[in-house]
């Protein structure tokens, strides 16, 4: 294909992406597939300056045709585009070009985080609101003035003083929690279709298109029901108004008009710091109650925008810092089950491997045979997989547009994938379909990968690969023969060696030392996890003593409770489990080991919740310095919470809610404090 051909067909499915993102809030691909095509076109536009033309989509804001279900309005201001910068070295290349656009004069920035949302501008005319627009193609817009009225962060009416027109530009979103309700209630009510006979609705893929099909409903009751949200970053047009000299005083006279500002915005002197807000957002992203994509980057002075100017599509005084994605599209190859130590089989996307989350991702999980209905994905489906940070990556839904003709739905499979190719069952009122046969080879392996993980047994080099080939060759047949494994065993093996095979049994011989709450969590009894655990050791002591135990007795335990006594009576009872105990204490195993701490109990019933990194202790060092004085330290905040101790980058939710519900807050001085003497510090 020769360039002029690929610029011609870039042109044409960029122009289509836009009418499906814009015009109907039905988009084919991600944000992140999506600039890639338009950074592929503008760099072949670059090299071949002759097939330059001005409807380009490189050189257009936005949309393309709009809806017909709302009216058309006309900014008297233009909404304009922003640039990406997509890594540092680009940031920093439009920093050069800002400071030789400003003849090398020094320049102030105002760091912004970019609102996944929808870009609307807000119209007051003496004082009342009259008008909400969507950007459109940047010159003209949808007016979606009933549904936006329906926003509660939305003022309808501005102190007396404010001036004869304040036009408002700002991001209209929708909240984690609404967007997980409106996403939960479409599920649940798409099982109920699915059981019916009907066929299911799709389900919202993210925030961003959730909230802009929220905001073009043609009802606005159903835009009030679904909880969107309003952040201010800019003034337009303004007739009466005061005069500013940055950008920084403009948005504190939004602030003091009741517009919702984020409280994130920061004003900073320096490139640098400009990439260090950045980069602290890139790793903190997931802390806030709504979805970021990346940063935008400000020259505050307007004075210094005015000389920088624009290009035909976007401002040079400004850029918009891009995260890697976290949402692609691809192609679902297959549907697959996994079976899990308990029998629980989870079915699996099985994918054409797309970066994705900082990874190449080639498989995805699907929850249950509930969601793969509810979802209604298919082999053969354009699918889109998110994957956040260190989350699992997910199949989030499929590309309707894009079924290909004779598609059919996935039916769970009826029988284990296993060799012994048993049954599968779902009991009535689970959503879980399970393997009963309690020697399924794939349920004992992992087992085994549980009980040898970092929240049990801990065993270095017994990871999931390690126990397929050992179990492959005959050496295991329950978690308990890891303890008879001998060298000449191991060396037999493909790929083994003296130091593998030695590190191997070093970290076998090691686990037989592991404190009592790690092996009673390795026992992998339902509901038995490390907390629990950590309070059966401490209140029974030994191993012994709590398969002795009553299910009254093991209720009364802090963080037990009945359901779990009842699960750990159950699971002692079964002659196997106990026959498996004894094999663990003929190896050499300690049942009896309890690490009491010695320091004073001044935490007691006190729950002390750790964000950030503090100087000198780790993450686990923290807690662990609360619970060794009788204290919790739970992974949230609420209103049981005793202090909340903050260090360098805190979660910005966490901080947030301790703010609200009026608890304390430590820095690491006053966490000394508490530790010593189980008091806060007076206050100074």
């Amino acid at each position: 294909m020769t360039p002029a051909q690929r610029i011609l067909e870039l042109r044409a499915q960029i122009a289509h992406h836009n009418q499906r993102y814009y015009a109907f809030d039905a988009p084919e691909i991600s944000d992140a597939d999506y600039d890639l095509l338009v950074r592929e076109l503008a760099a072949l536009e670059a090299e071949h300056p002759e097939f330059a033309a001005a409807d380009s989509p490189t050189q257009q804001v936005g949309a393309g045709a709009l809806s017909t279900s709302f009216d058309e309005v006309v900014h008297r201001v233009p909404m304009t585009s922003l640039d990406n910068a997509m890594d540092v070295a680009e940031l920093e290349a439009w920093g050069e070009r800002v400071t030789k656009g400003l003849a090398g004069a020094t320049a102030r920035f105002v760091c912004e985080l970019k609102i996944d949302g929808l870009a609307m501008s807000l119209r007051y005319e003496s004082g009342r609101f009259v008008q909400a627009a969507t950007r459109g193609d940047g010159r003209v817009g949808e007016d979606v003035t009933p549904n936006v009225a329906t926003i509660a962060a939305v003022p309808k009416s501005l102190p007396a003083g404010a001036p004869d027109v304040l036009e408002v530009r700002g991001e209209v979103y929708l909240p984690l929690a609404a967007f997980e309700r409106l996403k939960a209630a479409k599920e649940a009510e798409n099982v109920e279709r699915v059981a019916a006979g009907r066929k299911p609705d799709p389900v919202p893929v993210n925030p961003r298109n959730a909230g802009a099909g929220s905001l073009r409903q043609k009802d606005s009751s159903v835009t009030a029901g679904r909880g969107l949200a309003f952040w201010s970053y800019q003034l337009g047009e303004v007739v009466g108004g005061p005069d500013f000299t940055d950008h920084s005083q403009s948005l504190e006279y939004l602030r003091t008009l009741g517009f919702p500002v984020n409280p994130e915005i920061r004003a900073v002197g320096t490139l640098a710091e400009v990439i260090q807000f950045c980069q602290h957002w890139q790793q903190q992203r997931h802390t806030l109650p709504y979805e970021i994509d990346g940063a935008v980057v400000k020259v505050d002075s307007l004075a210094q925008r005015e000389v920088l100017g624009f290009t035909s599509r976007a401002p040079r005084w400004a850029i918009a810092f891009k995260f890697p994605p976290e949402e692609r599209t691809t192609i679902l190859r297959d549907i697959q089950v996994s079976v899990g130590r308990t029998g629980r089989t989870t079915p699996f996307a099985v994918l054409e491997p797309v970066f994705v989350g900082g990874s190449t991702v080639a498989m995805a999980t699907l929850h249950n045979q509930d969601q793969v209905a509810a979802k209604d994905v298919r082999p053969g489906d354009t699918v889109v997989v998110r994957k956040a940070g260190d989350v699992i990556p997910e199949v989030v839904g499929p590309v309707l547009s894009l079924r290909p003709a004779g598609c059919q739905p996935w039916e769970f499979p009826t029988i284990c994938p296993c060799p012994l190719q048993t049954e599968l069952v779902r009991p009535e009122g689970e959503a879980d379909t399970r393997c009963v046969e309690p020697s399924c080879p794939f349920q004992r392996d992992q087992r085994i990968i549980y009980f040898s993980g970092r929240g049990a047994m801990d065993i270095e080099g017994l990871g999931e690969n390690t126990v397929f080939q050992l179990s492959d060759a005959g050496l295991l047949t329950d978690a308990g023969d890891v303890y008879s494994l001998t060298r000449d065993q191991l060396l037999l093996l493909d790929k083994w060696g003296d130091t593998k095979a030695d590190n191997l049994l070093a970290a076998i011989e090691g686990s037989k030392q592991r404190p009592l709450p790690k092996v009673l969590t390795a026992l992998g009894c339902k509901g038995l996890g490390p907390s629990a655990s950590e309070s059966l050791a401490r209140a029974f002591g030994t191993l012994d003593a709590i398969m002795q135990a009553s299910e009254a007795d093991l209720a009364t335990t802090d963080g037990v409770g009945p359901t779990i006594a009842a699960s750990i009576v159950r699971w002692f009872a079964v002659p196997s489990n106990r026959e498996f105990v004894e094999k663990l204490r003929v190896a050499g195993v300690e049942f009896g080991r309890v690490e009491v701490s010695r320091l004073a109990q001044n935490l007691a019933g006190k729950a002390v919740v750790v964000t950030g990194s503090l100087l000198g202790y780790s993450r686990e060092q923290a807690e662990a310095a609360i619970k060794d004085r009788g204290g919790k330290s739970p992974g949230s905040v609420s209103a049981k919470t005793f202090a909340v101790v903050v260090g360098a980058e805190p979660g910005a939710s966490k901080l947030t809610k301790a703010e609200a519900l009026g608890i304390p807050i430590l820095d690491l001085a006053g966490f000394e404090h508490l530790l010593a003497t189980g008091e806060l510090p007076p206050a100074t």
